[in-house]
């Protein structure tokens, strides 16, 4: 009656009669893809052990953490496969890792191997993931899991805005406040997969790791092959609470420790206000203006660098446009910095342009076949990051701008994916780690560099959102959270990478109207108040604005700086659904005593019902005070009762409400 098809497995393989999704699968070098690994023994020890060239949960002192090293061995191939687990104290956390040895005389080839593979013998759940495009990312999608097989992924080399690299399981009846809920993510930003597998007898498998397709990793004898890490946890009331278990992990032990608790700088952009045209002069003019309203950093976005007019050229040769800075840049910088203002600067290291001398010197730098011409994507191609002499140049060029202009913010873009998977760098028994060997090759380089610039903010961008995951926050403590700044689009987008990710670690922009994207009018007060929930900036041209308008922004700095600590680092609860026509969101400081709310209505209704929202998180026994008409609620009326809205005429009209906790007479 024993058969492995039907048992809870811990780390299932594909060759012993288990016909559910394996957890691995390796071949020999004469195609045999048969594995037999047995339990050896385990180990448990304080603290946690690094994960070589991968980004991992840190662990600053090894009381924080306990691990558990349980050892297979397959005795006829001589491997040695070794599962991770660590617990972290005070913490509903689990990551997991798995990292196989070849201790044999042949190589092997590894074909799949996941990061963790989670066996419930109840497989009555709803499975949550989050979806999306560019301009469109992180759509929350919830269903139920019949007898089937779900499958998420990205080939595209990157964590992608089609798919995040995240599964969360529900039951039915749970929601943002209560009801149980698991969450795994996957701190890696390449091409990854995962699984949702309910089986013949009801139990559920659920799998997260690299992705399988075109990978094959060629694993000489002695050498070592990690997975990256995932993180598992678990609330047992509601996603909120999942959310913010992510949230203090990411904030406390994966964010760089330089930034993780520190307040964010308020900045302007250059992007939407000027995009390609780009000089001293108007550059300058756009400071002052920023300097007069409160700004603390600005950053010039693309086409600062030589012969940069347009997205055709140059990408790789990244040396200030001494047509554009007369002056010389470094002069320039002082200027800004005379400004009181910190100095940003835009990359898109990982690409090149065709049209550039970088491309002329190096044309075999970049990811292509030799037989054929590459596929251009957005007029550029991609760097091989697996080349050393490319991370080596990407480095020193990077590091000699940020040196000459004193630059204290760097926006990483990357608006491509990998084609033409093949590099002259690798053998031919080598191309299907490249797409692997790519991430490895970018996170030595952000390892570099942030290692050499340790006050430099790194911010994560791709095109937007097309790489927002765990193993980006590790090396930049904040990511550019959609190329979409339309503040009702903007609801939707960041509701769901609220779902993992801390307000601190999201950039939102306040942009011009009618909106670049989509060209929809909203009041400024509204696309204030939704980036508001974030890292606060702005990307327009100030110096085309109105009086009045200035002075709404300089108002909104202001309020903004009074509360950064609150908005960026306080308790985050969704309290309602993206898809609702009322949008509310409320974040609680980390004392307890400043509840921000923040609602917003998409489209007014001539049918009116009055909206009720219960606030969350408070304390049942004290008194809330309204900031701003010095009305108190006690904090079980809150919760209890509701909060009853004022009607709002309009549409796309938004309320920022605030509320003191009174202490105690």
């Amino acid at each position: 009656s024993f058969s492995l098809d039907t048992i809870l497995n811990e780390f299932p393989d594909s060759q012993s009669g288990d016909f559910r999704t394996p957890a691995y699968q390796l071949e020999g070098l004469d195609g045999d893809p048969v594995t037999r690994f047995s339990y050896q023994g385990y180990e448990i020890h304080k603290g946690k052990e690094k994960l070589a060239g991968l980004p991992y949960v840190r662990v600053f002192d090894d009381s924080q953490a306990e691990s558990l090293i349980i050892h297979l061995k397959d005795s006829v191939r001589q491997l040695e496969l070794d599962l991770t687990y660590t617990i972290y104290d005070d913490q509903p956390i689990i990551t997991r890792s798995a990292k196989l040895l070849n201790l044999g005389q042949e190589p092997v080839y590894i074909k799949k191997l996941m990061s963790y593979n989670l066996d419930f013998l109840d497989g009555d759940w709803e499975v949550v993931t989050l979806y999306g495009s560019h301009i469109n990312e992180k759509n929350l999608n919830r269903r139920p899991i019949q007898s089937d097989l779900i499958k998420i992924g990205s080939t595209r080399g990157t964590s992608s805005p089609q798919s995040s690299p995240f599964i969360g399981l529900v039951k039915a009846d749970t929601t943002e406040n209560s009801g149980e809920a698991y969450g795994f993510t996957l701190m890696y930003s390449g091409s990854f997969e995962g699984s949702i597998e309910k089986s013949q007898y009801g139990t559920l498998r659920t799998q997260l790791g690299i992705q399988s397709k075109n990978f094959k990793w060629l694993l000489e004898p002695e050498e070592v092959f990690q997975a990256p890490e995932v993180i598992l946890t678990y609330s047992d009331k509601g996603l909120n609470k999942l959310s913010q278990g992510f949230h203090r992990l990411f904030v406390n032990q994966v964010m760089n420790p330089q930034f993780a608790k520190k307040e964010r700088p308020i900045l302007i952009n250059s992007w939407e206000g000027h995009y390609f045209d780009i000089d001293e002069d108007n550059l300058y003019e756009l400071a002052v203006e920023s300097h007069k309203l409160g700004f603390e950093l600005f950053v010039i976005d693309d086409g600062w660098f030589k012969k940069r007019n347009s997205d055709r050229s140059s990408l790789g040769d990244w040396v200030f446009d001494d047509k554009k800075f007369p002056s010389g840049f470094e002069k320039f910088a002082a200027r800004i910095r005379a400004l009181n203002l910190k100095l940003g600067i835009w990359f898109e290291p990982e690409m090149v342009s065709p049209d550039s001398e970088l491309y002329r010197h190096h044309p075999n730098w970049v990811i292509k076949s030799w037989r054929y011409e590459p596929i251009l994507s957005r007029n550029q191609l991609v760097l091989d990051l697996t080349n050393p002499n490319v991370r080596e140049y990407l480095v020193d060029s990077i590091s000699n701008v940020i040196e000459e202009g004193e630059v204290s913010y760097v926006k990483w873009d990357m608006n491509r994916h990998l084609t033409d998977l093949y590099s002259v760098n690798l053998g031919a028994a080598q191309q299907g780690e490249l797409s692997h060997r790519y991430v490895l090759g970018l996170y030595d380089i952000l390892e570099r560099l942030t290692q050499r610039f340790p006050n430099v903010i790194f911010e994560n961008c791709s095109s937007g959102g097309g790489r927002f995951d765990a193993g980006m926050l590790y090396y930049m403590p904040q990511t550019w959270t959609s190329d979409n700044t339309d503040a009702i689009a903007r609801l939707q987008i960041q509701n769901g990478t609220s779902l993992l990710f801390p307000q601190v670690a999201m950039g939102n922009h306040v942009s011009d109207i009618p909106n670049h994207q989509l060209g929809r009018l909203t009041p400024l007060e509204t696309r204030f108040n939704v980036a508001c929930a974030g890292n606060l900036g702005y990307e327009l041209d100030l110096v085309r604005l109105s009086d009045e308008e200035k002075a709404a922004i300089k108002s909104q700095i202001t309020f903004y700086k009074k509360y950064r600590k609150t908005f960026q680092f306080g308790k985050f609860y969704r309290l309602s659904s993206a898809n609702d026509n009322i949008i509310s969101w409320q974040i609680v400081s980390q004392d307890g005593n400043q509840v921000i709310l923040i609602v917003v209505q998409k489209m007014a209704s001539n049918v009116y019902k009055v909206p009720i929202i219960h606030l969350q998180g408070l304390d049942e026994e004290a008194f809330y005070q309204n900031r701003e008409t010095k009305e108190a609620f006690c904090g079980d009326e809150l919760m209890y009762s509701g909060l009853t809205i004022p009607r709002m005429k309009g549409d796309y009209i938004s309320k920022v409400y605030v509320f003191e906790k009174l202490k105690e007479e």
